[in-house]
């Protein structure tokens, strides 16, 4: 894990989220607390548990983005899940010990990756050689005698500067052009539907597991480009080289160390119906996730994960529900919470010009691809700040999110007509967006359909 300071992760994020610097330091903490932990001495390092955190903000305003900028710092596991998906056992749907599974199985795949690209040069290797091999198979000299040893020995000299020339024009891409025939390893799985409501996730992988040792590998042979020949083999080469075994136990610990999982629309599993209709079992999804975020040990297809220190961030926009209507005991996991705030015309402003990934710099990216470039004036983008913030103040407020629907209908022309378009550049101002959206912005009907 990368120590970075909450001073430093505060930084990072805002190269990406503008505003909401609460939640920025109360995540940076959280982040950092992980790290003093693995520095305490170990009788009390399994006593110190994360500090779970629920936003609190309406939709739009950057709760998501946070926590996915986060994980993508800290190279932890991370896997975002929206509280509605799941149901109380017993009830047709996701369960949530589901969460820790599909956490593993990324966690599985990142490490898996990250071997791979360690074992990269090695790999790279032997499919040159395998690659070789097929160019130029190894020659055989069948019926030659010990009387014959000189000859034989002159044939092997042959073929080893043949190699050699080969090898060089290969490096050179020389070869590019060459079609081979290849075999390629591949496992046929018979497709099976599993009509059951409990434990739909432990029959499928076992299942899966039986079938994989049932059925035989099957080889077929492919013919490919050189180039494609090499990658392939590159591929074949580094799935062996790869100890699954370490990756899995390197797995499961990154995951129980540093494993974040995000809970969106936890307001949609609080408040207490009578007990009828289809929300039935929404204290039932709260009492069930209560073990989880508490500290339990789940049963996974790569053996028992225990989540005492995954790092748990709720969020919800609590516009019916308030965060008092869930039940205690769950309240009491998340014992920090950080409201959010709407974002106004100066956020939409900064939102459309400062991050790294800003949505001008984007659309002037995708339209560069056709040769077009577009030049941004000051006033176009306070246009379109103003714009958003005035349909999020009529019509439902959806934060940044209308940025992207106004921005889409500003260009909706010069996307289509890019291929054909004589002019190569295009400048936007602000006359040109109230151009492009003065008969949305007259006609509130239709504006409530289009933004």
């Amino acid at each position: 894990m990368k120590s970075f300071t909450p001073r430093e992760i505060v930084s990072e994020l805002d190269k990406y989220i503008i505003g909401q610097r609460q939640a920025k330091r109360a995540v940076a903490i959280a982040l950092r607390n992980r790290w003093r932990r693995k520095q305490v001495r170990a009788e009390l390092r399994d006593e110190i548990a994360p500090k779970n955190i629920i936003m609190i903000g309406p939709t739009g305003v950057g709760k998501t983005e946070i926590s996915r900028r986060l994980a993508r710092l800290a190279q932890a596991p991370f896997l975002k899940v929206e509280a509605s998906k799941f149901t109380e056992v017993g009830y047709v749907g996701r369960d949530v010990e589901s969460i820790i599974r599909d956490l593993t199985e990324l966690s599985v795949k990142m490490v898996k990756d990250e071997e791979m690209k360690r074992v990269e040069v090695r790999a790279r290797d032997a499919a040159e050689e395998r690659l070789l091999d097929y160019l130029l198979p190894p020659a055989t000299a069948p019926g030659l005698h010990a009387v014959d040893a000189e000859r034989l020995e002159k044939e092997r000299e042959l073929q080893k500067a043949t190699r050699e020339k080969l090898r060089a024009l290969l490096r050179e891409g020389k070869l590019d052009d060459r079609v081979i025939e290849v075999e390629q390893t591949e496992q046929k799985m018979p497709v099976i539907e599993i009509f059951s409501s409990a434990g739909v996730e432990e029959m499928d992988m076992n299942i899966k597991d039986m079938f994989s040792n049932i059925f035989p590998k099957k080889t077929r042979r492919r013919k490919v480009k050189v180039p494609e020949a090499f990658q392939i083999l590159t591929q074949e080469e580094a799935q062996k080289l790869v100890d699954m075994d370490k990756v899995v136990k390197d797995a499961v610990n990154r995951v129980e160390q540093s494993g974040i999982v995000f809970i969106d629309e936890i307001d949609k599993i609080a408040g207490r119906q009578a007990g009828q209709g289809p929300d039935v079992s929404r204290e039932g999804v709260q009492r069930d996730l209560l073990p989880i975020v508490e500290g339990s040990t789940i049963n996974t297809k790569y053996g028992m994960v225990k989540t005492d220190h995954i790092l748990f961030i709720a969020s919800g926009a609590f516009h019916i529900a308030k965060p008092s209507d869930l039940i205690p005991e769950f309240q009491g996991r998340f014992p920090i919470r950080v409201e959010l705030e709407p974002l106004g015309e100066e956020d939409f402003v900064r939102i459309l010009t400062e991050p790294e990934n800003a949505l001008t710099k984007q659309y002037k990216a995708l339209l560069e691809t056709e040769g077009i470039e577009i030049v941004f004036k000051d006033d176009a983008i306070r246009e379109i700040a103003s714009i958003a913030a005035l349909v999020n103040d009529r019509m439902e407020n959806i934060g940044a999110r209308r940025l992207h629907t106004i921005m889409e209908r500003v260009f909706e022309e010069i996307s289509f007509d890019a291929p054909d378009m004589q002019e190569k550049q295009v400048v936007v101002d602000s006359a040109y967006v109230r151009e492009r959206l003065s008969e949305i912005l007259t006609d509130e009907d239709l504006s409530r359909y289009i933004l």
